[in-house]
């Protein structure tokens, strides 16, 4: 095989090596930096994201008086600690998928989180496989401050 294409391979070989390290090495998002207290467009509601089992679980561990009196309209007695995201795994570095139960309506939906850059997240819950979807963005609450 003449020089010049075995040289050709090694660097298709070394750019993909270097493309698929970067992919496992530093998901972008879709680690620590994601990890947190994030809040809701209204700053009603604040929800810490943190590991669970082998997926990511959010759970409000603040919510103004408002929000708690929707939650019991809707039957859900205890807003304060509920586990509102369930199961959510990366579906890509960016996007992450799982069930959101909305305490309001007492019913549970399959959702996203998207996560826009290290401040902000696009949350998005849908009734029916995609159908009928809403879309909120949420930004981390430590860096309301910076």
């Amino acid at each position: 095989m003449p020089e010049a294409t075995q040289l050709r391979r090694f660097k298709s070989l070394a750019v993909l090596s270097v493309m698929i390290g970067g992919l496992l090495s530093a998901p972008a998002y879709a680690g620590a930096e994601t990890m947190g207290v994030w809040r809701n467009p209204k700053n009603s509601v604040h929800v810490e994201l943190r590991s669970c089992g082998a997926g990511t679980c959010g759970y409000v561990v603040w919510a103004n008086a408002n929000a708690q009196a929707d939650a019991r309209r809707g039957g859900t007695a205890n807003l304060i600690g509920l586990q509102l995201l369930r199961d959510f795994t990366p579906e890509n570095p960016r996007k992450w998928r799982g069930k959101v139960f909305v305490p309001d309506l007492n019913r549970t939906f399959s959702g996203t989180a998207e996560f826009l850059d290290a401040t902000t997240l696009k949350a998005k819950g849908c009734l029916i496989g995609g159908f009928l979807c809403k879309s909120q963005i949420w930004r981390r609450v430590d860096s309301d401050a910076a």
